[in-house]
Formats: structure tokens, C-alpha cells, sequence
């Protein structure tokens, strides 16, 4: 039968996963049936582009879903997209650019952080990871236009969760389950999401010179003014210069997006530029193409670009606290840093280490911006994720309830297991 394999490939000692391969919604829950059957587990991918995030795993068998690939309907008046899940991402993004319209949320492609090739990622890999760009404060993450969901559970059953248009989903919010679940729950056969019109133009204003206190408070104004800005990234020095969009500029830069028709963003800019008169040093302003290439590598983290020892983290902080958390940290170990989302994102390259320096971020993250502060560790050889939590620790009630949703969707541990941690 298609889409079922019951045995493994053997390498001398070392055995290989069998690989699945559906092309389908019905192969997809037929292979699924046949795991279940078997006792076996799998790991779920598409074009595996993201398999650097999250932990390593070691699973019976590889479903692959790279075949269960296409728009299946696009509504450019009712902003709704529907694909199945490994329809690669650079197809929705050109489909969409041609109704002049785009994904809000600004989906990461850490490929070149992890020394990969860009552009490969999938809709589903992008789901199922759930980050968002530098747009995340204003628009939302993945999970806040993820609409809709047809896909198969542990179970080996098939389900449909929400709708294709706000006002008709009901019941429960199964799609904001699964995005950033890692496809721990379920294999995803269809997604929808919502869309939006992109900005007919785009600028970024630079302020040269400030240091990071100067430049948290700046951005935090910036953001709370009429302006609408959205995007606010300040970059020492050090990671300045290793932006292809800021070589030329010397020092630190403080960079603020303003987006819209180009008479609005004129009128937003002169506005901002008096109220943030006061911070001093010098301004620039990027040309259209320079700007939108700027804020694709500041989502993509291209200042640490590369297949590196160096673990790199991502830390979700308050705005106030991130100056004091780099601070700190820069203080025990050695790396770069840089600002996103106003301040209330620090992303930190540090040195090579066995552990990633998990026990010294981690504590300095919970000390400076309290209980809601949490980091991930984004890049780190698999030997390191393995032997480390590349996602924040669970506890107590948190802890509890993600062991009674994983048992409501998956209770045999057939999907992922370990991705997010090591028990489930």
C-alpha cells in the first residue's frame, strides 16, 4: 500500500528511519494508521529546513509531507490564503506580491543563521515553528493569522479546526494550538491564514551614534507616537557593520520603519524626526530596495549568519529590562548582541560552549525582565540541543497542562517526540 512502510533500512550497524513519503490528506492518515499499528514513531517534515530548532530526534520512521504541496484556494478580496502544508513559502509570498499583498507576521528564514541555502522553507514548517519577524509587535505572530486547519491527530483521525474568514471560527482554537507546537500534536494536511495588503512603499529612518540605554528609550518613544512605526532594531557597532544594508554607516545604528503610501511616511518622518530631536546625533535615511533588504536580515538574523559553534539565542524580554539582561550577560561571556522589536527582543551570539551557556543566560533572562521573560536557543550543534532545553523549561501548572493536551492529541508519542522536550 502507498504512504505505509513497515520495516527499516539497515546500514551495517547503524539503522536508517524508513521514509514515508505521502502525496495526500488520505496517504498522509493512512501511514499514520499503519505507525500506530506498528508502535513506531516519526519525525514529520517537509523539506526539513528546520530541523536545526528545538531538539534533535531519534524516531522509527520519517513521514514526509514535501508532496503535499499547492494553493488550494486564494481569495485576494476576503484576505484568505488556504495551501497545504509543504507549499515552500516563496510561492505564497510571489502569489501574494502579485494581488499586492503579504504575510504581516514577516516569517523568519533562519537558513543562513544556520549555514543553509534561503528561500526553502515551507507554510507548514513556518506554522509549525510559530516566530515572527520585526512586524511581530504591530501585526502579530504566526499563530494570530492562522485561521484554519484540516489535518490528521495521534490518534490516526482526521479532523478540521476553525474556517476561512474570522467571524466563522468556532468552537475551539485548535490552529493557535498547533502553531509553534513543532509538530508535536498533529500532521497538518491544509492550513488558512489570513492575509493583508502590503505597504505601497516603505522607509527606515537611522540614527547614528546612541548607545543602547539611549537607543531602548528612543525606539520605546518612537513606538508610542502617531508615526505607526513598525519595525524598531538597534545594533551596536560590532553587529552594525556585518549588515550588507549598514556597511557604510559607521558606529551604531538605530534603525525605525515607517510604511504606507509615500506622502503619509513623508509627513510620519518629519513628525518623528522633531519629536526625537532631542536624543542628538546624526540621520539617514534608506532608499526604498535598501529598506525592505534591511529588515529581511534583521528577521533573518543574518548578522550571525553561518554554520557556527557559536550558540545563538533569542530572548523575549521587557523593553525596559534589555539593556540591563545584555548587560549582564555580556559581562560573563563573550558575543555580540543586537535590539529588535523596540528592545523587548535581544538576540546574542556567544561563545562555543558544551552547554550553550544555558545556566548563565537563562538565570540572567528571569532576573531581568521576571516570570514572562523566557530565551530560546536558536542555533547550537546538535550534540549541545540534545544535551541542553533549546526551549524554555516548563514547570507547575504549565508543565501539567501541556502533558494533558499532548495526551489529547497524541498520547502514543507518535509525532516528534522529544522536539520540544525530552518527556513529551
Amino acid at each position: 500500500m502507498r504512504g505505509r512502510c513497515a520495516f527499516r533500512i539497515c546500514r551495517g550497524s547503524e539503522a536508517v528511519p524508513a521514509t514515508l513519503r505521502v502525496t495526500d490528506a488520505s496517504e498522509a492518515q493512512h501511514a499514520i494508521a499503519g505507525l500506530l499499528a506498528d508502535g513506531r514513531t516519526a519525525e514529520i517534515v517537509a523539506r526539513a529546513t528546520r530541523r536545526p530548532y528545538g531538539r534533535p530526534l531519534q524516531t522509527d520512521a520519517i513521514l514526509d509531507l514535501r508532496a503535499l504541496s499547492g494553493i488550494t484556494v486564494y481569495e485576494p478580496g476576503e484576505l484568505v490564503l488556504s495551501a497545504q502544508p509543504g507549499t515552500p513559502l516563496s510561492l505564497i509570498q510571489s502569489t501574494l506580491a502579485e494581488q499586492r499583498q503579504h504575510l504581516a507576521f514577516e516569517p523568519p528564514d533562519f537558513s543562513r543563521l544556520w549555514g543553509a541555502a534561503p528561500d526553502r522553507g515551507t507554510l507548514g514548517g513556518c506554522l509549525s515553528v510559530g516566530l515572527g519577524g520585526p512586524r511581530r509587535p504591530s501585526a502579530g505572530a504566526p499563530r494570530d493569522h492562522f485561521l484554519g486547519v484540516k489535518g490528521v491527530n495521534g490518534f490516526g483521525q482526521a479532523f478540521a479546526a476553525g474556517g476561512r474568514v474570522v467571524k466563522n471560527v468556532t468552537g475551539f482554537d485548535l490552529p493557535k494550538l498547533l502553531a509553534g507546537s513543532l509538530g508535536t500534536l498533529a500532521v497538518m494536511t491544509e492550513v488558512t491564514i489570513k492575509v493583508m495588503p502590503a505597504p505601497p512603499s516603505t522607509s527606515t529612518l537611522l540614527l547614528h551614534g546612541l548607545d543602547d540605554a539611549q537607543a531602548v528609550a528612543l525606539m520605546g518613544e518612537a513606538l508610542s507616537s502617531p508615526a505607526a512605526v513598525s519595525g524598531a532594531a538597534h545594533f551596536p557597532a560590532a553587529v552594525a557593520n556585518t549588515l550588507p544594508a549598514l556597511r557604510s554607516a559607521p558606529g551604531a545604528v538605530t534603525a525605525l520603519r515607517l510604511e504606507g503610501l509615500p506622502r503619509s511616511i513623508g509627513a510620519r518622518l518629519e513628525h518623528l524626526t522633531r519629536r526625537l530631536a532631542h536624543y542628538g546625533g546624526d540621520c539617514t535615511l534608506l532608499d526604498e530596495s535598501v529598506s525592505r533588504g534591511l529588515w529581511v536580515e534583521v528577521a533573518d538574523v543574518v548578522a550571525f549568519a553561518g554554520a557556527s559553534e557559536r550558540p545563538v539565542w533569542r530572548l523575549s524580554t521587557r523593553a525596559s529590562a534589555a539593556v540591563g539582561l545584555a548587560r549582564t550577560i555580556m559581562q560573563s561571556l563573550e558575543g555580540r548582541y543586537f535590539f529588535d522589536w523596540g528592545g523587548a527582543l535581544l538576540w546574542i551570539e556567544l561563545a562555543a560552549d558544551s552547554l550553550a551557556h544555558q545556566g548563565i543566560v537563562r538565570e540572567a533572562c528571569i532576573r531581568a525582565g521576571g516570570p514572562d521573560a523566557h530565551a530560546t536557543l536558536i542555533r547550537a550543534d546538535e550534540h549541545v540541543r540534545a544535551r541542553t532545553a533549546p526551549l524554555p523549561p516548563l514547570a507547575g501548572s504549565l508543565a501539567a497542562l501541556t502533558e494533558r493536551i499532548k495526551a489529547q492529541f497524541d498520547p502514543q508519542r507518535l509525532f516528534n517526540p522529544g522536539r520540544m522536550y525530552a518527556e513529551l
